[in-house]
């Protein structure tokens, strides 16, 4: 079958240098292609040109006739005024979907995606949930190739499971640019590397991540035995020019020519396969105190809303916490109480005398108008690190930045520079706590894994912030969880954490039937003496025997309010989804109301 896709001899160079040369890219039915490579390999710039927004400087990009696509770019920003319903509705009409379809295609794919208020504005959501719309405003337009760049940053745990679960059922190709190793796990069939390390500028293999990584090692292993092989020959051909052989045979000529193309392809392989990481190393101090933060009985809100009731938490020096929950549960809002930069209303936070905190902001407040240069050493031509001077160029090779890049503009870095200036402007302050938020956004792989090693021989006490599934696991030594309701759970590892979460999950789903109300009704050995002694009336025994009948009625009422969600043309019309909503409520709390008069006539009688 002929690929959706060809992309055959690209190029691209912006300045004087080349992202890509003599590229090739191929998407066909039922792929789903995780692309990755490191920081200004080109990834961002492969996806605009497969969708035709950025014209290669050489190379051709052929889509077979027909074949619709969509793209969600890193940044998901919304026109000022639009709701979510114009977001949709203006998808569906650019896809030219029938009218009389709309309704079903916004049941379907928001009601999927998590979104009830369907006026909300758009402009005005979070990032996660700009991240959600965005992708539901590329499924609506069915397409045949749906390109992601970076999809997961922003969206929490949910979200991607939820992304992870459209794409593994997806019946279109995909082409998803990612540097979440566990959403590459779950959701690639194919996978390819841009890298100027190897010959043709990219390896793809058919598999997961694992499965690439199990190729690539045998790649790099051969591509290894071949450089030591191609070293040994053109070490016998420069021996034997050197000895300069009087007779110059036609023979003698031709083994030069060769003996210069084979210095040629192994300096070539050599400036290929050279390659260079981030040197990022965090200072602690030389503190030993045990316990740095105390939060006892600590709470805070918003309004009427409980982010936080009641935490008792202390972190103690080496202690590593992965904070997880949902977006808007108080992630950021436990970190700022941490740093200081806000109060609870009510509890303490005790902190150790003279305690050094040092934070990282997920919103990379960096001045655009500031050079390179001064936003590494801001007041110098060198930095001090661990007790050393440092000469600016120098620090900024450690990061991966050349020396013509110091007079660059901070405003024209991309996403992955400006997160590696964050980290290097950390490194200069020694922390007792380091809090970390949402560090791992815009960093390639390569880098990740150096941040990983650094965060695992970090002497002081840690609290991240992280989507990251695989830098959770790895890094944490201690998770807490929050659920945006008030309560925090403390877990061994983000796993017992995700079990916790299916289990939360699965008891909402039985809300309806209310077993475990019943069970405590039937199994309560708590009673006081005097509710055990008690008779109950008359009237009360007549209520306790018609009870469950009640209570089936009112399970099928709410039942009846859960099926009207399913209704397109509630969904499609935002006044009936407000009154089911608000009737499913209401049906509810009766349930509610019934299951708990239930257990209370039952510990009366005894």
């Amino acid at each position: 079958m002929a690929p959706l896709i060809s992309a055959q001899g690209l190029s691209k160079r912006y300045g004087s240098a080349p992202l890509f040369q003599n590229l090739s890219f191929t998407v066909s039915e039922g792929e789903r292609i995780g692309v990755i490579g490191p920081n200004g390999s080109g990834k961002s710039t492969l996806i605009e040109m497969l969708y035709g927004r950025v014209k290669p400087d050489g190379g051709d990009v052929a889509v077979r006739k027909g074949t619709r696509m969509s793209c969600v770019t890193q940044i998901s920003e919304f026109s000022p005024g639009v709701t979510v319903r114009g977001v949709i509705e203006g998808a569906l009409k650019r896809a030219r979907v029938a009218e009389e379809e709309h309704a079903s295609e916004f049941a379907e794919t928001l009601g999927r995606a998590g979104f009830t208020a369907l006026d909300a504005l758009a402009a005005e959501l979070s990032g996660g949930w700009k991240k959600r719309l965005a992708i539901a405003e590329a499924l609506v337009q069915r397409p045949d190739i749906l390109l992601l760049d970076e999809p997961t940053n922003h969206l929490d745990f949910a979200g991607i499971g939820w992304l992870e679960g459209v794409l593994q059922s997806a019946g279109f190709a995909c082409v998803v640019v990612s540097h979440d190793r566990y959403f590459l796990e779950n959701v690639a069939n194919e996978m390819v590397e841009i890298s100027r390390a190897y010959e043709e500028g990219a390896l793809r293999v058919s598999g997961n991540y694992s499965k690439f990584l199990e190729a690539k090692e045998e790649y790099l292993h051969a591509q290894q035995k071949r450089q030591q092989a191609l070293e040994n020959r053109v070490r016998t051909e420069i021996a034997w020019l050197r000895r300069g052989p009087k007779a110059r045979t036609t023979k003698s000529k031709a083994r030069i020519d060769d003996a210069h193309g084979m210095i040629g392809e192994l300096a070539e392989m050599k400036a290929r396969t050279r390659t260079s990481a981030a040197e990022i190393d965090f200072s602690a101090t030389s503190r030993k105190t045990k316990q740095l933060l105390t939060l006892d009985d600590v709470s805070y809100g918003f309004g009427e809303r409980t982010l936080i009731a009641g935490l008792h938490f202390i972190v103690t020096q080496g202690m590593r916490v992965g904070l997880v929950g949902p977006n808007g549960s108080g992630k950021t809002t436990l970190l700022r109480l941490l740093r200081g930069d806000i109060e609870p209303p009510k509890g303490k936070i005790r902190k150790a005398d003279g305690l050094r905190i040092v934070y990282f902001d997920q919103n990379r407040q960096l001045d655009p108008e500031v050079t390179l240069r001064r936003a590494l050493a801001p007041d110098s031509d060198a930095v001090v690190y661990q007790e050393r001077v440092i000469h600016v160029a120098s620090w900024a090779e450690r990061f991966l930045f050349a020396s013509e890049q110091l007079n660059q503009w901070v405003g024209r870095l991309s996403g992955g520079e400006r997160a590696r200036v964050l980290i290097a402007q950390l490194m200069l302050q020694p922390a007792d706590v380091l809090l970390l938020d949402e560090p791992t956004n815009d960093l390639d792989i390569p880098t990740l894994e150096i941040l990983e090693e650094s965060l695992l021989e970090y002497r002081g006490a840690l609290v991240l912030v992280t989507h990251d599934r695989y830098l959770l696991d790895r890094v944490s030594t201690v998770v807490l969880g929050l659920d945006g309701m008030g309560k925090a759970e403390r877990f061994a590892d983000y796993s017992q954490w995700e079990e916790w979460q299916s289990a939360q999950k699965a008891a909402k789903k039985m809300s309806g039937l209310k077993d475990e109300p019943r069970s405590k009704a039937a199994g309560n050995g708590s009673k006081t003496p005097a509710t055990a002694q008690k008779k109950l009336s008359y009237q009360e025994r007549m209520e306790l025997a018609g009870i469950e009948g009640r209570i089936t009625e009112a399970e099928q009422e709410l039942q009846i309010r859960h099926k009207a969600l399913e209704d397109p043309e509630v969904m499609g019309d935002h006044i009936r989804l407000q009154n089911v909503l608000a009737e499913m409520a209401k049906a509810q709390k009766i349930v509610d109301a019934l299951y708990a008069r239930w257990a209370e006539l039952e510990q009366e009688q005894g």
